[in-house]
């Protein structure tokens, strides 16, 4: 099966590539939530939408700072408690309540578990992050970004 050609989304609308690519540099840089922890829930969020680019990239940055048997066991998280901390925890179960958000409500368990280990400001900040990598999964899935990956 051949598949269509897709469109290059952050070409033809380079002024909403660079708005959603400030909330990513905000994220980044303006932010005290740990780079591991980020990149972290950023392959979460990526594994539920199914954005091959980003669950590629984001492996790939995650493999720089963690075990690649964690990384491995990220679907199955709440399975094997002892590989995360809880804040860890914490933040992948907010992660999965956002993105998941019209099926969970966002649930008062996962936010009084976000909120007992986050500040305010990081909780906000996490918020914000899953907010936009589901943003990025939204047009990397649907306009078939490439990987790096190679057979």
């Amino acid at each position: 099966m051949t598949e269509i050609p897709r469109l290059t989304w952050h070409e033809i609308a380079p002024a909403g590539a660079k708005a959603l690519f400030g909330i990513h540099h905000y994220i980044r840089n303006a932010t005290s939530l740990p780079e591991e922890l980020i990149h972290l829930v950023f392959l979460r969020v990526s594994q539920i939408n199914g954005c091959a680019h980003c669950i590629d990239l984001h492996t790939r940055d995650l493999l720089k700072t963690m075990a690649a048997d964690k990384v491995t066991l990220l679907p199955v998280w709440a399975e094997v408690p002892h590989l995360f901390p809880p804040q860890y925890r914490a933040a992948l179960a907010w992660a999965e309540e956002v993105t998941l958000v019209s099926e969970t409500n966002a649930s008062d368990e996962a936010y009084a578990a976000a909120s007992a280990v986050f500040e305010p400001k990081d909780l906000v900040d996490l918020t914000i992050a899953i907010a936009a990598m589901n943003a990025f999964n939204r047009l990397g899935a649907p306009f078939r970004l490439p990987v790096q990956a190679r057979p």
